[in-house]
């Protein structure tokens, strides 16, 4: 989807402070429910390059995002492309669903026998979502909408009526940076995800700590740049809550474009991440450590039958058997990927640290995403950022972690072993 700035064109809006600092939570989301329901007309008036993904996602998605209706395109504001795929049958709720595109989409890759529910407090873009449901439904060859939306706080879902375990996979689209109660709204996805279920989402995130100016201002926080939590707060927070291993999927720098906001946020750099939370009480450990187990994939997910990317660290070949760390076999065996992959051996025999190489960090990742540009191998969705980065998660982000000149070159690095 191509995005573009107004900032430079003739008579495009200047920005204005907000009038007041916008620390109490309900006068953020007044503030970003007013910007996304009222301000912005379309994705081309954003100020960032926030919307526009480098790559194209999995070849059934593509098709399906052909077929979604234009009035749901135009009011698309997601910055990555949060689509898992082999989701067939499973239960998936949207955080921030907005006018419905990815639930759309995931309406179709789950089947008649799944179900989506979107999420969203602004009544404008849920009006869009509603509009076309009966439609799209019969354009997929179901006899009814297998899906439903849902107007909530994304800090709140209890009070949506959203139950614990109730969901397989829950996903959001540049939405979490602009809740004011981050930590609030991660417990309670961990609350209503099955065990074995994961978050899969694309996020902004800075590589520093946002300054005080940019997050009091409107505009920047509708942006999505004055929310936006730096990187390893980021994963210290999920550690808080259970998500006790981040992996990164997909890396990739945000421009932005209007010279006001870069006033505002300094020397901040800011990037479309895609993260992988899962869910597995009492099986992710702080770090990678080896039992000798493998992993071998079963070619079984749809669109990627030669080769399934975990994280941006771990891409399994069909067929072939690697060697993994305790916390990768979890996720393998006991996630809602179980079916997909064949894993051997158990925890009887601790062996030790699992060497997983250097760059083993979120940071890492980044820094990548940044130098290689447009390119970069690995990953799924956006710019991968393959051998070169880390997969954040043990890492505290101290110079080792700095990438290597032949990843920050050309997104690959040496090979490793998967982990």
């Amino acid at each position: 989807m191509a995005c573009k700035s107004t900032a430079s064109q003739p008579g495009s809006r200047r920005l204005a402070p907000g009038p007041s600092p916008l620390e109490d939570a309900a006068a953020v989301r007044e503030s970003v429910s007013k910007y996304y329901g009222d301000t912005l007309q379309g994705s081309s008036d954003l100020r960032t390059s926030a919307c526009c993904t480098a790559k194209p996602p999995a070849k059934e998605v593509v098709e399906l995002l052909r077929r979604v209706p234009e009035e749901i395109v135009s009011k698309h504001y997601g910055c990555g492309s949060p689509f898992p795929q082999g989701v067939e049958g499973k239960r998936i709720l949207d955080l921030g669903c907005g006018t419905g595109r990815d639930c759309y989409v995931c309406a179709g890759l789950v089947g008649p026998r799944g179900s989506v529910t979107g999420l969203d407090m602004t009544d404008a873009q849920l009006d869009v979502a509603r509009r076309h449901e009966a439609a799209w439904a019969a354009d997929l060859g179901y006899d009814k909408p297998n899906t439903r939306f849902l107007k909530g706080r994304i800090e709140y879902l209890e009070e949506a009526g959203l139950e614990a375990g109730s969901v397989d996979v829950v996903i959001s689209n540049c939405v979490i940076n602009l809740s004011p109660e981050k930590e609030r709204c991660l417990r309670e996805v961990y609350r209503v995800l099955a065990p074995g279920g994961e978050m899969f989402f694309s996020d902004m995130y800075s590589d520093r700590r946002v300054p005080e100016a940019a997050r009091r201002h409107e505009v920047a926080l509708g942006e999505g740049l004055g929310g936006a939590l730096y990187v390893n707060d980021f994963i210290s927070l999920c550690k808080q809550v259970g998500f006790s291993d981040p992996r990164v999927l997909a890396a990739e720098p945000i421009k932005v474009y209007d010279e006001e906001l870069k006033g505002l946020i300094g020397g901040a750099n800011y990037y479309s991440v895609t993260f992988r939370l899962f869910k597995l009480p009492g099986l992710l450990e702080p770090q990678c450590e080896e039992y000798g187990q493998t992993a071998t994939y079963k070619g079984t997910v749809p669109g990627s039958e030669d080769a399934y990317t975990l994280d941006c660290d771990h891409t399994f070949k069909a067929g072939a058997t690697v060697r993994v760390c305790g916390n990768t076999a979890a996720m393998l065996e006991d996630s809602w990927l179980a079916p997909h992959f064949t894993v051997m051996g158990d925890r009887s025999t601790h062996q030790g640290q699992f060497d997983c190489g250097p760059g083993n960090c979120v940071l890492s990742a980044l820094s990548v995403a940044s130098l290689a540009g447009g390119g970069g191998g690995g990953g799924g969705g956006g710019v991968g950022v393959g051998g070169g980065g880390g997969r954040g998660g043990s890492c505290g982000g101290d110079s080792s972690c700095a990438p290597k000149p032949a990843a920050a070159k050309g997104g690959a690095a040496a090979p490793r072993k998967c982990c």
